[in-house]
């Protein structure tokens, strides 16, 4: 598979609490996938986390991990999206 198709853009949001990140990283570490970037902000009480991973490395499909993340943050009651970058970046461009 192409080397950009092994990217995934993953996007979390809600109410914010303690333990987000933690939950959030170890599932990507249990799925060997490699946090490049990262970005996180909380507005007026709302937590925000954008993440670029490269899951080059990893033994699970994108559909599996992406059903991992959204169980773990469904037991936070977080919002998430998790898209393959390729399609991120074709949806924001013009």
């Amino acid at each position: 598979m192409e080397k950009e198709a092994q990217k995934i853009i993953i996007t979390i949001t809600g109410a914010d609490k303690i333990g987000i990140v933690a939950k959030i990283t170890q599932v990507l570490a249990d799925c060997e996938a490699n946090i490049e970037d990262i970005r996180q902000s909380i507005m007026q009480g709302h937590f925000i986390m954008m993440m670029l991973c490269d899951i080059s490395k990893s033994k699970k499909s994108f559909k599996e991990i992406k059903e991992i993340l959204s169980e773990a943050a469904s037991s936070l009651e977080m919002e998430i999206w998790v898209q393959r970058k390729e399609i991120f970046d074709k949806m924001h461009t013009i």
